[in-house]
């Protein structure tokens, strides 16, 4: 697990996803319905949070939808003066990281470091994992989240919590994957109410 920046095992796998109080990652208006997030999201504490689970790591995987979001805004909040210094961070670090794009449309991607992936993330994670590295996160990206979570591939759940009841939307946790135990290992509070989470991944042969 990855514990004060370091990793214990090779390549730590981390999904890193904001959720509602009843489980939610996008409201009852559908896939964009996440207008809910946004004020926790901005907040000190979310940015402080967010600058803290990426920094060990040097791959991002994202979703097609994640990855066209983030690219139309982040590269540029890295060079605003008047951005939150956090977000500052965060933005020169994604910039620069190596960014892995899961999509069945896209084509190409445009973004520095960035590249599609032509397998399934659990494949491509298991290929990461014999390289040389540091941590490999999954940047809000539900559906890729879910695929390693089937394959028993996440090792740190970074999970902010938001005191919101949306009432309707996408669930992180369907039925389906096989139960699995997990560690606490930090918290920390926003000044808007979020909570966010640490957990580690509780393995039978650790």
């Amino acid at each position: 697990m990855t514990t004060a920046g370091k990793s214990t095992q090779k390549r730590a796998v981390v999904a890193n996803i904001t959720l509602s109080l009843d489980g939610r990652v996008t409201g009852p208006g559908g896939e964009y319905d996440m207008s809910w997030i946004v004020p926790h999201a901005i907040s000190d504490g979310s940015t402080s949070h967010m600058v803290k689970v990426t920094g060990p790591a040097t791959t991002a995987l994202l979703g097609r939808k994640n990855y066209q979001g983030f690219a139309g805004f982040w590269p540029a909040v890295a060079d605003d003066d008047n951005a939150d210094p956090n977000s500052r961070t965060f933005a020169r670090w994604l910039n620069g990281v190596e960014k892995i794009v899961f999509s069945s449309t896209l084509e190409q991607v445009d973004w520095d470091n960035a590249r599609l992936a032509t397998a399934a993330p659990a494949t491509v994670v298991k290929e990461l994992r014999q390289e040389e590295g540091g941590d490999i996160i999954v940047l809000a990206s539900s559906s890729v989240i879910r695929q390693l979570l089937d394959a028993d591939e996440v090792d740190r759940l970074s999970i902010t919590l938001c005191p919101e009841l949306v009432g309707g939307g996408a669930r992180l946790f369907p039925d389906g994957p096989a139960g699995s135990s997990w560690s606490l290992t930090a918290t920390s509070t926003t000044g808007s109410g979020a909570i966010c989470l640490l957990y580690d991944r509780i393995r039978a042969d650790q």
